[in-house]
């Protein structure tokens, strides 16, 4: 069996650890802030997370750039031309044409290199969403799995991976058409906190609208509740936007009450940060499949 590399991009946001421990690639994602221009690298060699938000909380507006088939096909060319076949895990494409440039990148290089393999799976996830599938995927690597069987596994999983999240600054989901003006202004004004998830097509959606901070902490878990399968053999991931401590909040209700194998927190990185604002709290774990 040849030997393949995982690859994924840094909307996935997998810390430095995390990377040196999957020894998989990925490939870093351009953002600005304000007039700069960063590229978003799981170690922040370009600006940390805590300066970032700082940034956003100070009103610099951010965007982000998806990932061109270019960029794609010199990542992958260096492993084909070592004799090593590419599987690329991607940011959902429900969210971004990042996924389809990928496709692009691994036809014309599949053309090209006829001896070796370059597959691609859409994770239909974000943040630590698509980061824990991609770790989930390399765990079946390290058992033996085949390319086209992690591949496959990715594919037909990405509909189990939630991801339930809920912001604080309401006028960032209004910035990217998530809430209406009006529906800001009165949610700002009555404490109101939206819980959102990632549904099974890959984009956003608001499932609930709660009063207080804690009270949507405790939804997320809620959810989890009605979701979850087989957590105690499952890696659960958290991620925030500068306020870690939400996100220990959050752990400790989960490890109380689910018992898995471990619960990593990380920072959302840039790439879905910029669209969130600060005071974020995201749980990711695979269980039933979702409704579409």
């Amino acid at each position: 069996m040849s030997d393949y590399k995982v690859i994924t991009d840094s909307a996935g946001d997998l810390t430095q650890e995390m990377v040196d421990e999957l020894d998989v690639e990925v490939i870093p994602m351009d953002f600005t802030i304000g007039s700069d221009t960063f590229k978003n690298y799981p170690d922040y060699r370009c600006i940390s997370p805590h300066d970032f938000y700082t940034r956003i909380a100070a009103g610099e507006p951010s965007k982000t750039t998806q990932i061109g088939p270019s960029v794609f096909i010199e990542t992958f060319e260096k492993y084909l031309k070592q004799g090593t076949d590419v599987l690329y895990i991607g940011f959902s494409s429900g969210m971004s044409g990042t996924y389809s440039n990928s496709m692009m990148a691994a036809k014309k290089l599949s053309e090209k290199y006829p001896d070796r393999k370059v597959l691609t799976a859409d994770s239909r996830s974000a943040s630590l969403g698509e980061g824990l599938l991609v770790w989930d995927a390399v765990q079946k690597k390290k058992t033996g799995a085949s390319i086209e069987e992690v591949q496959q596994w990715v594919q037909q999983n990405n509909v189990r991976m939630h991801h339930w999240f809920t912001v604080d600054d309401l006028n960032h989901l209004k910035r990217g058409g998530r809430l209406s003006a009006s529906a800001a202004l009165m949610g700002t004004l009555l404490g109101i906190k939206p819980v959102l998830q990632v549904n099974g097509y890959g984009k956003l959606e608001v499932t609930d609208k709660v009063r207080g901070r804690k009270q949507a902490l405790d939804m997320l878990v809620k959810h989890m509740e009605k979701t979850q399968e087989n957590a105690a053999e499952q890696y659960v991931f958290i991620s925030h936007t500068d306020y870690l401590e939400g996100a220990e909040y959050v752990k400790e209700k989960v490890e109380n009450e689910f018992h898995p194998k471990e619960v990593k927190i990380g920072y959302m990185g840039p790439i879905i940060g910029a669209h969130t604002g600060t005071g974020l709290i995201a749980l990711f774990y695979l269980g039933s499949v979702k409704k579409h």
